[in-house]
Order: structure tokens, then C-alpha cells, then sequence
């Protein structure tokens, strides 16, 4: 379930980049301050997905199975 919602996030923080982007183009010159709530949003999403993140590393959810942490952890390498 964790892995669902951090990949929701990053799909989400997309979004926000990509209309960002949009919001960038399509408003020069403008007035209108979309480009800065998407930023806004842009922050508190990403700021939610570190979160997300740090709490299933800290629960023990998420792990790490890199090359280089077998030296380091070889109690949690998985034998294949």
C-alpha cells in the first residue's frame, strides 16, 4: 500500500510540474499567479513524498537491495 501511495505522489508531482510549465507559457505577461500555486503545490508534494518515504524506511516497509549495501547489511541480503 505504501508503494502505491508513494508512486501516486510522483505522479502527482509531475502533474503539478507539467502544468507548471504549461501555466509558464501560456501566461507571459500575465497577472495571473498559477505558475506560483503550482510551484506552491509542487513543494507540499514533494515535501509529502520525502515524508512518505522517511516513514516507510523508518518503519522497516522500504528497503534498500543495492549492490552496494550487501557489504554494509549483508544480514539483509535476500539470497537468490
Amino acid at each position: 500500500m505504501l508503494k502505491v501511495i508513494i508512486v501516486l505522489l510522483l505522479l502527482a508531482v509531475i502533474a503539478s510540474l507539467s502544468s507548471g510549465l504549461y501555466f509558464l507559457i501560456k501566461d507571459q505577461g500575465n497577472e495571473r499567479k498559477r505558475v506560483l500555486y503550482a510551484l506552491g503545490l509542487r513543494v507540499a508534494l514533494a515535501a509529502c513524498l520525502a515524508g512518505t518515504v522517511a516513514y516507510g524506511i523508518a518503519t522497516g516497509q522500504l528497503g534498500s537491495q543495492a549492490p552496494w549495501d550487501r557489504n554494509l547489511h549483508p544480514e539483509r541480503v535476500i539470497s537468490e
